[in-house]
């Protein structure tokens, strides 16, 4: 008997992962299981929300004849049915994001609101499709209703649509369907209603939909779907359960569909431009201000423009004029220009500091002579994208410019670009556990044995670690469901500064919705979203440094009496780079991790642009790639006035500046340009290649393209061996010399700050936490090394933050600590001690408390952090004082309560400094340490004082308080550890095998005692672990905090 042929077929109901807590495949899934079943189309109809469509059209891209995909969304009327809603073409997807748009900004985030009377406009253009409920004993006439009032709507435009998914009843839910669509006088779609390509998935739907209705697996029950039917079926099946007119209306559907996300095409904002003007003549003549700008010499006759400039200007106008981009250009210098205005410190960074329009608009610092530009880095023609443009602004005033970019544009046409929030190992195992039953306190033994490191897998080692049986059924549906959603959309946040500007409503391009934080929209794409599609974000980013750096030139203005900015810094200061090459870089930007600081002593930066390497160097790539050694060597080989040799003479000026080792993504473009004939557009598709980490086989393609031309061109087969070998270390991640230029701007100026003024650094930098690698404690303690006074927080002195003061040596400032280091502590309180204190000083704790409305809580903070020394005596005098100096209320506010102090004999040494840890996070009495050191002594362990002068390859231990835990992706499993003593620091390095045997120890112990080896390097100095040993019962109560980092 011959099989009927199976009959075509469109889904027009299909929801993903990104339809939060119910779809369980990802867009990606979809589009293939469909194409793989031979579907005609498909639509991707998440529940308000457009948010996993680009990612669909992404995998649609890779076979567009193989299926068409059509664009919609799904959603449920607050006092209506549930309906699908699809666009035909570009006008009626703008209108459907807008309605998507207004549901979610009438909700908080992750809701949405929308009625019957929302739709009562109309949405020309749009397709209408009634999904009935799940059950017809409930208003059996209602859905006959509903559907008159869908095809009153969308007349000619609206169906009903048909799940049947093995129900007790399909014959009786077909008749009911069939009737009320007659009633209607509308046509009847089937569907699979799919939440899931492949029915493999069920389980992790019902974990998603017992975590939607806050209830376990057990207590859900008939909430949860009876089978696994919601997925992509078989057209044979469907042909086998659905009407054959049913199935066939799907394609006429389908066939009313034109609309693909290709044609979406942004709109650049207008207001930038004046009246009179164009975008090209505006921009241009911003350019030619910013050049008088930059070179004074040249603006006032007295010397010609630097060789080259005119050129790369008019090259770079002439590109972005024909690729229309110079509202693009425009918008950022605008942003910039405000910052400027309000005294924001801001720079450009990244590939834009290739360009030279951007230096003179004021968007970079990086000046063309400090770096080897190339403009083809930054845009090109075969790109085919808008560029991409990073500024960082101060972090703490960035809001500023967020909130200038709102009031510019409008809300309507202004928000930020989403980050999609995915399931870890950590919160999958929560919440597949809460849907398990399991007990809370079990979850948290489990999670609390994860590590940052440990991947995106959860491995049966961690629940043994946890007392757990891997080997349990239940424990084994656990772990494969944990891993399973491992990578699963969450939830959207906000991208950390990525916006989208349009001229037109924004809401017409893609839906926009509440952030969790007030005053803040987001789209519902994310930035991979925007690139597929080639839209623009203006990235307003924030920097830590930045604002540390202009805090400290504030104090410094303030000290000196004179305005002290950076520009005033002077430049390439032989001091600056012996602190540099003596590794004496803590808090300095960029250089003071582990690694960095490692390298220091062997770079030995002498110049600008050795600083520009160091930053560069210390990254995948060039390790992956084998180019630090080689690069070291050329160096030395320099200092012994040995002469650099290059393959062929063309190659030298490509690699002259790295002494022939190529270090930045530039130079293998340029390379490939140079010895391998590429042309500009695809030296840069080659290093889109090499940042493209999950595309390995592209890289290889143009690896095999650059290896033939440079052979066609008679270079040796070793040479294009080698370069091919450091490409596929940069795809790891190579830096470009653009953005290592920008950032060692700033490596040089925070460096010089801490070399001459320490203390206002110091300042900065506290006052700027939480930022780099380094908490309060290790920074206070550094100043002190380098002579800083250091004074505490006081409230009869200081500030909210940390200010300047005169100390006990001549000439040096001290550093005042503020009360923002005191936990729990708040600026309100800080700004009421302040204003009171300027009227006069305070004579008690009573004085403090009345005149500055201080609470008892807030009194007793300011007591147990010492903060009350200078009015109340010590600790015990100061709480006692506290306890009963709050403002009577009323009339008696200002009545002295009389109040004998009793005798109390003073904390002990220790007690204050565990005290000072409790409140403050740190001590400025002895260290911890030092009252430890005999015990220590007596088990042999070494100071990291003596530690750091100990020879090669001596066997030796230390102990200390761990203060810093960091494993790079890139260093092969090993886990470097900082240990802190009295004496200074010292650097652990854990081997894989003795990181996962003794993983409890290196994640827990607060006090850490090593066994080991030591390798030294010059003046670099590290301990290669054998063995530790966890000696945290000896702090006692002490408990300080590491820092720990990928």
């Amino acid at each position: 008997m011959t099989s009927l042929p199976s009959p075509a077929f469109a889904e027009l109901y299909c929801r993903s992962n990104f339809s939060f807590l119910t779809g369980a495949s990802h867009p990606e899934e979809l589009v293939a299981q469909a194409m793989a079943l031979g579907y005609t189309a498909l639509a991707i109809t998440d529940e308000c929300s457009l948010a996993g469509v680009v990612r669909a059209h992404a995998q649609w891209r890779q076979q567009p004849d193989a299926l068409q995909l059509l664009i919609g969304t799904s959603l449920q009327l607050a006092d209506g049915p549930r309906l699908v809603l699809i666009a035909t073409d570009r006008l009626a997807y703008g209108r459907l994001s807008s309605l998507i748009s207004k549901g979610r900004r009438a909700a908080d985030k992750g809701a949405y609101h929308l009625q019957r009377g929302d739709l009562e406009s109309g949405l020309p253009g749009c397709l209408a499709l009634l999904l009935p409920p799940d059950t017809t004993d409930q208003y059996p006439d209602g859905l006959a209703a509903d559907a008159c009032w869908l095809a009153g709507l969308f007349p000619g435009a609206s169906w009903l649509a048909a799940p049947l998914q093995l129900g007790p009843d399909d014959a009786g839910r077909r008749r009911w369907i069939a009737d009320a669509a007659r009633r209607a006088g509308i046509a009847v779609v089937s569907t699979c209603a799919p939440l899931m390509h492949t029915p493999e998935r069920k389980a992790v739907a019902d974990v998603l939909g017992a975590l939607r209705h806050r209830r376990t697996l057990d207590e859900a029950g008939y909430l949860l779907a009876p089978n696994c039917e919601a997925h992509l079926q078989p057209r044979a099946r469907l042909g086998d359960h659905h009407p054959a007119e049913w199935l066939a209306e799907t394609l006429q559907v389908a066939a009313r569909c034109a609309f693909s996300l290709d044609t979406l095409r942004y709109e650049y904002p207008e207001e930038i431009v004046p009246a009179g003007a164009t975008a090209t003549s505006h921009l241009r003549a911003l350019v030619e201000q910013g050049l008088r700008r930059r070179y004074p010499d040249w603006a006032a006759g007295k010397a010609p423009l630097q060789e080259g400039i005119r050129a790369q200007v008019d090259k770079e106008l002439a590109l972005i004029a024909e690729l229309r981009y110079e509202a693009f250009f425009l918008t950022v210098e605008d942003i910039v220009r405000f910052a400027r205005s309000e005294k924001i410190l801001c720079q450009g960074r990244g590939s834009a500091a290739n360009s030279v329009v951007c230096y003179a608009l004021g968007v970079t610092e990086v000046a063309p002579a400090e770096a080897s530009l190339l403009f083809e880095r930054f845009i090109s023609r075969e790109r085919n994208e808008p560029p991409d443009i990073d500024v960082d602004f101060e972090h703490d005033r960035r809001e500023e410019v967020i909130q200038y970019i709102y009031r510019k544009y409008g809300r309507d046409r202004a928000a930020l670009a989403a980050t999609v929030i995915r399931y870890r190992p950590r919160s999958a195992l929560r919440d597949v556990g809460r849907a398990l039953g399991f007990d809370a306190g079990q979850l948290d033994q489990l999670t609390r044995r994860l590590a940052w490191w440990d991947g995106l897998k959860v491995a049966p080692e961690r629940i043994r670690e946890a007392g757990l049986d891997p080997a349990s059924p239940r424990i084994q549906l656990l772990l494969d469901l944990a891993n399973e959603l491992v990578g699963f959309p969450r939830h959207l946040s906000q991208h950390v500064g990525g916006f989208v500007i349009s001229r037109g409503p924004l809401s017409e391009l893609v839906p926009v919705e509440n952030a969790a934080m007030a005053e803040r929209t987001v789209i519902q794409w994310d930035k991979d979203d925007l690139e597929a599609l080639g839209l623009l974000k203006v990235d307003v980013l924030a920097l830590g440094m930045l604002s540390a750096i202009r805090r400290s030139l504030a104090l410094i203005s303030q000290w000196r009496g004179m305005p002290f900015a950076m520009s005033d810094i002077p430049r390439e200061q032989p001091e600056v780079y012996d602190m540099l090459c003596e590794a004496d870089a803590m808090g300095v930007f960029q250089v003071e991790s582990r690694a960095q600081m490692s390298m220091l002593p062997r770079l030995r930066p002498r110049r600008y642009y050795d600083l520009v390497v160091e930053v560069a160097i210390v990254r995948p790539g060039p390790i992956q790639g084998g180019m630090v050694h080689p690069y070291l060597s050329a160096r030395e080989k320099l200092a012994r006035n040995e002469k650099i040799t290059y393959p062929r003479p063309e190659i030298e000026p490509v690699l002259r500046r790295t002494h022939g080792i190529p270090i930045f993504q530039e130079q293998v473009m340029q390379l490939a340009m140079v010895a391998a004939g590429f042309t500009p557009g695809e030296a840069d598709q080659l290093r889109r290649a090499m940042g493209a980490w999950g595309r390995k086989g592209e890289l290889t393609r143009y690896q095999d393209k650059l290896a033939a031309g440079m052979l066609a061109r008679g270079y040796e087969a070793s040479f294009a061996e080698a370069l091919g070998r450091q490409i596929q270390g940069f795809g790891s991640y190579g830096f470009p010399e653009s953005h290592a230029a920008s950032f060692a701007l700033l490596v040089y100026v925070s460096a010089w700050i801490k070399r001459f003024e320490p203390a206002a650094f110091l300042c900065g930098l506290l006052n700027s936490q939480p930022m780099g690698f380094y908490g309060p404690a290790q920074l206070i303690q550094d100043a002190r090394r380098h002579q800083v006074e250091v004074l505490p927080a006081d409230a009869a002195d200081s500030d909210w933050e940390c200010t300047l003061a005169p100390s006990s040596i001549p000439g040096r400032p001290a550093a005042r600590l503020g009360l923002r280091l005191i936990r729990g502590f708040n600026p309100e309180a800080a700004t009421r001690i302040h204003r009171a204190r300027q009227q006069r000083r305070f004579e008690s704790v009573a004085d403090l408390a009345r005149r500055a409305a201080l609470h008892t809580t807030e009194l007793q903070m300011l007591a147990t952090a010492g903060a009350l020394g200078s009015l109340a005596g010590h600790r015990r005098q100061a709480c006692w004082a506290a306890a009963g100096s709050e403002a009577a209320p009323g009339l008696l506010r200002d009545a002295p309560i009389p109040d004998a102090m009793p005798f109390l004999p003073p904390p002990g040494e220790t007690q204050e400094v565990i005290a000072d840890y409790a409140r403050l996070g740190f001590s400025l009495g002895r260290h911890p340490l030092s009252f430890l050191r005999g015990l220590l002594r007596e088990e042999r362990f070494l100071s990291a004082a003596e530690i750091a002068a100990c020879p090669d390859r001596k066997l030796a231990r230390a102990a200390g308080i761990v203060t810093c835990r960091q494993r790079p992706g890139t260093a092969k499993g090993t886990l470097f550890v900082t240990l802190e003593d009295e004496t200074g620091w010292v650097n652990v390095i854990i081997r894989p095998e003795l990181l996962e045997a003794e993983r409890r120890i290196l994640l827990g112990a607060r006090l850490l005692g090593v066994y080991g080896q030591i390798t030294r390097q010059g003046s670099v100095v590290h301990l290669h672990a054998k063995r530790v040993v966890d000696r945290s019962a000896q702090l006692g109560r002490l408990a300080p905090r590491s820092r720990d980092f990928h």
